[in-house]
C-alpha cells in the first residue's frame, strides 16, 4: 500500500470548516484505493500567530518539510483584526510568502471552470458563456514585484517613499513558459501570453523567453495579448481562452477577475508546484465575516484535493471523480447560501452537508 503525508493547514476564517469536508473526500479515497493519507494539521496564518506568535511556526515547517504535499487553508483576518499583528508577521507576509519560497513553488495552475450546469452562478449573459468556460490560468509565482527588493524610508525632501523592484531573469520565465505549452498540448494547443510590453521592459524579455521556448512546440499556437484587453476579453468573450501564462502580479489579479466570472472565487481551486513539492488552496480568503456559521461552500477546498490527487499522487482517475462528484451536487440543484441567495431556485444546504453530498456522489463512481 503506497503512504503519503499530507500537511493539513487549516488556516483562518472558514479555513478549518471546508478543510474539514475535504477531509471526507480524503478518507474515502483512502478507503477505496490501495493508498494511505497521513493527515498531519498544524497550525497556519493568523491563528498561528495568535497560537504560536509566528504565522509559519517551526513546526510547521517541519511538518511541510516531511510531507509529500501541503493541503492550505485560507488564510487572514478582516482589517481591524490584521492590524493587531505587526505588519511584517502578518499572514500574507508571514506565512503565505515564506511559504512559497522555501519550497520554490514557482508555478500557479488556476482552473477558471464553468460548466453549463453550473452557468447560472455566472454574472455574465447565457449567450457569452455559451457551451461554459473552460480555461487554465498559469501564473509565475515567486518572481516580480512579490518577489524583488522592497524598500522603504524618507527621502532628502523628507518625503516617505517606498521602492519595489520587477525582477526576472530567462530561467524563471523559462520554465513557466515550458509548463504553460505542455499543458497547451495536452488540450486545445493554443496558449495566450499575457504581458504589457508595450510599457514594461520585463514583458519585453517574457515575450522574447515566450517565442523561443514556442520553437519547441511547433503545434501550439502562440498568441501574445497585452495584460488590460485581456481583462476586457474575459468579460466579453471568455471562450476564445483556453490556457494563459502570465507573470506574476497579473497572475493575482486575472485569476481573481476569474473567479469574477464564474460568480465567487469559491469555484475556483489551485495548485503551487515547484520542482520537489507542492501546495493546494482554494483561491478565495478567510471570509471571517462568515467563519463559525456552517454557510462557506467547500467546492474550491475539495477541488483543490483533485488537483493534489492528480498532480502530486498520480491518481488521475479519482481526480476526475471527485470534480463529477462536486457537479453532480450542483447539478441536483444544491448549494450553500455564501454561493446562492435566497428564494432564488436552489435548494440551500450547510457546508457539512454538501461535504456529505460529494462524498455520496464519490461512492457512486468507479475507481
Amino acid at each position: 500500500m503506497t503512504h503519503y503525508k499530507i500537511a493539513m493547514l487549516d488556516g483562518d476564517g472558514i479555513g478549518p470548516e471546508i478543510m474539514a469536508e475535504a477531509e471526507k473526500v480524503l478518507n474515502l479515497v483512502a478507503e477505496r484505493n490501495a493508498v494511505e493519507f497521513e493527515l498531519i494539521h498544524t497550525p497556519f496564518g493568523a491563528s498561528a500567530y495568535f497560537e504560536c506568535g509566528h504565522p509559519f511556526p517551526e513546526q510547521t515547517i517541519a511538518i511541510c518539510d516531511d510531507a509529500d504535499a501541503i493541503l492550505k487553508g485560507p488564510i487572514g483576518l478582516n482589517h481591524e483584526d490584521s492590524q493587531k499583528i505587526p505588519v511584517d508577521m502578518q499572514p500574507e507576509r508571514g506565512a503565505l510568502l515564506p511559504l512559497r519560497k522555501r519550497y520554490n513553488t514557482w508555478g500557479n495552475f488556476r482552473p477558471v471552470f464553468l460548466p453549463p450546469g453550473l452557468a447560472h452562478f455566472s454574472p455574465i449573459k447565457p449567450e457569452i458563456i455559451g457551451d461554459g468556460i473552460d480555461i487554465m490560468i498559469i501564473r509565475e509565482l515567486v518572481g516580480g514585484l512579490y518577489f524583488g527588493e522592497k524598500e522603504v524610508g524618507v527621502n532628502d525632501r523628507g518625503l516617505r517613499y517606498v521602492r519595489e523592484t520587477l525582477e526576472y531573469d530567462e530561467e524563471q520565465i523559462r520554465r513557466i513558459a515550458k509548463v504553460a505549452f505542455e499543458t497547451a498540448q495536452r488540450r486545445k494547443k493554443v496558449l495566450h501570453n499575457i504581458h504589457k510590453s508595450n510599457v514594461l521592459k520585463s514583458s519585453v524579455l517574457w515575450n522574447e523567453v515566450m517565442e523561443e521556448v514556442g520553437k519547441d512546440f511547433p503545434d501550439v499556437r502562440l498568441e501574445h495579448i497585452l495584460v488590460d484587453a485581456a481583462a476586457t476579453y474575459l468579460c466579453l468573450n471568455p471562450g476564445r481562452f483556453d490556457v494563459m501564462v502570465m507573470e506574476n502580479m497579473f497572475g493575482d489579479i486575472l485569476s481573481d477577475q476569474g473567479g469574477g466570472i464564474l460568480g465567487s472565487l469559491g469555484l475556483m481551486p489551485s495548485a503551487c508546484v515547484g520542482d520537489e513539492k507542492a501546495y493546494y488552496e482554494p483561491s478565495h480568503g478567510s471570509a471571517p465575516d462568515i467563519a463559525g456559521q456552517n454557510v462557506a461552500n467547500p467546492y474550491s477546498m475539495i477541488g483543490s484535493v483533485a488537483m493534489m490527487l492528480e498532480m502530486s499522487f498520480g491518481m488521475q482517475d479519482e481526480a476526475k471523480n471527485v470534480w463529477h462528484a462536486m457537479q453532480s451536487v450542483f447539478a441536483q440543484g444544491y448549494s450553500t447560501p455564501d454561493l446562492s441567495r435566497p428564494g432564488s431556485d436552489v435548494k440551500l444546504i450547510d457546508t457539512r452537508s454538501f461535504g456529505d453530498l460529494v462524498v455520496s456522489e464519490l461512492a457512486k463512481t468507479s475507481v
